[in-house]
């Protein structure tokens, strides 16, 4: 990923990220939280240690997609882990096998790491990047959920 990419991928993540943590918090904690983490997880950026960002152009050099993979799991700092925080495919490119190629892409770099398994989360309703997961292997390691009252 070029830094002009850079700075387009993270100002649409962390807005989709936003919009995602507001369905269980309040604006502002939703605001407050995306801050937070990426401070915590990319404090310089791409010049980030031990994390890789992502961008996917199909054969036109066209951007389809981005990935971000950590190269050790996020509580525990270990290597054999990787950890995708963040996998997405542009409209108009989605559901033409962009995300299972990304996705594979990220797989391959985890490996070269010496990661011998991928984490993520996934929010519950996102059901093409759950469906995405399944067909692709992963499994459900831990759930959370909750009912609007």
């Amino acid at each position: 990923m070029r830094p002009d990419e850079y700075e387009n991928y993270t100002t649409r993540r962390d807005l989709a990220y936003v919009q995602a943590l507001a369905e269980t918090l309040p604006a502002e904690a939703a605001i407050e939280k995306a801050r937070e983490d990426r401070a915590r997880f990319l404090p310089v950026g791409l010049a980030t240690e031990r994390h890789r960002l992502l961008a996917a152009e199909n054969t036109a050099g066209q951007v389809v997609g981005y990935a971000w993979v950590g190269l050790e799991e996020p509580r525990t700092k270990t290597t054999d882990t990787a950890w995708l925080h963040d996998i997405s495919v542009e409209e108009p490119y989605r559901r033409s096998g962009y995300g299972r190629a990304i996705l594979s892409a990220v797989e391959a770099v985890a490996r070269e790491a010496g990661a011998s398994r991928l984490g993520l989360n996934v929010f519950g309703d996102n059901a093409s990047a759950i469906s995405l997961y399944q067909t692709s292997g992963y499994e459900v390691t831990a759930q959370q959920m909750a009912k609007r009252l």
